[in-house]
């Protein structure tokens, strides 16, 4: 490998959401004796999922396979409204990770659906966000993923919505909201954009560097649709090799020139600096950034009523990176 620089995008990695779930999680792995149970992966990324697997949590598609009186955590990506109410009916302590921009997509389905909208969700079939929303109103709900998607939904006298998974990327968002207004006229949509805050940021920090690049290294696994939106992002601004990685041991050992790299959501920084230490630059890394996040959730309000309150004081200033650098010594101890 004959890499003279990398160029490395801020922000990347964990947002505001992950943060909240992993932080989420590890407390509840500190507070109740193993196995501690997860309703799918907590996010999606295969470094964390083990890491808290070491640590006895048991990650499940299903709801009844969680022992009566068990603890349970539903994950960052949101669950549908019958599963929520199927792990509160189990007689154990739920935590709900949710992230909020999910609530907030959830709250926007409930609401448009009650008003006699047909809504059009732009999201990923089978995604673990896609699924759970479209679950909040399903007579109601059309799923697409392209414009020719959006040619092919039915006609309809009632007023139409358009809403998002909130991972998606803005190339492949922006196409379907022209279909669609195109196709609906009177479209409503919400004030406020569903796309994830982080998720942009994160695209156009690196649109920013991947122009100026040999090559880019999006780190995140196969299944975080936020990484997945990264990789195209990059070849969408013409980058001529894009590789997509969940870890060091994947690069190849033919880069060279000036690489850039970044992190989806779900990305630990520790895998930034493995990668960084693989790539080995001779002229050293170049870190460009593009905002400052200073977005925090705090946690779930039920690990909040666990809790006594001076145990979550500096929350925000505890990085869920840095938590999970000491459950792997946790571990291995």
């Amino acid at each position: 490998m004959d890499v003279d620089r990398v160029l490395l995008a801020a922000p990347r990695g964990f947002c505001a959401g992950v943060e909240m779930a992993i932080k989420a999680l590890a407390w509840m792995v500190r507070i109740f004796d193993p196995p501690v149970y997860c309703y799918h992966e907590i996010v999606h990324n295969q470094l964390v999922v083990d890491r808290f697997r070491e640590l006895g949590v048991v990650f499940v598609d299903d709801v009844a396979e969680v022992p009566p009186g068990a603890a349970l955590m539903l994950s960052a990506h949101g669950s549908a409204p019958e599963v929520v109410e199927a792990a509160r009916a189990h007689g154990g302590v739920v935590v709900d990770a949710v992230c909020p921009l999910v609530t907030k997509v959830h709250h926007e389905v409930k609401v448009r659906a009650a008003k006699g909208y047909s809504i059009v969700y732009v999201g990923h079939e089978g995604h673990d966000e896609a699924v759970g929303t479209m679950a909040v109103a399903p007579d109601a709900i059309h799923l697409v993923e392209s414009e020719d998607d959006v040619a092919s939904l039915p006609g309809t006298d009632q007023p139409v919505a358009l809403l998002a998974q909130t991972t998606l990327s803005q190339h492949d968002w922006s196409g379907v909201l022209d279909a669609a207004r195109d196709r609906f006229p009177e479209l409503w949509m919400p004030g406020r954009s569903d796309l994830c805050f982080a998720t942009t940021n994160r695209q156009d920090a690196l649109t920013d560097i991947a122009k100026r690049s040999d090559a880019v290294v999006v780190i995140g696994s196969v299944n975080s649709s936020n990484t997945v939106a990264l990789e195209k992002v990059a070849r969408t601004v013409g980058c001529q090799r894009v590789l997509r990685i969940n870890g060091p041991d994947e690069l190849p050992d033919d880069l060279s020139g000036t690489v850039a790299v970044t992190a989806g959501a779900s990305a630990p920084e520790e895998l930034v600096r493995a990668v960084i230490e693989r790539l080995a630059p001779k002229e050293g890394v170049e870190e460009v950034a593009l905002t400052d996040e200073e977005e925090y959730f705090p946690p779930p309000r039920e690990l909040r009523d666990l809790l006594p309150k001076d145990a979550l004081a500096d929350d925000r200033d505890v990085a869920a990176s840095d938590v999970l650098d000491e459950l792997a010594h946790i571990g291995r101890a």
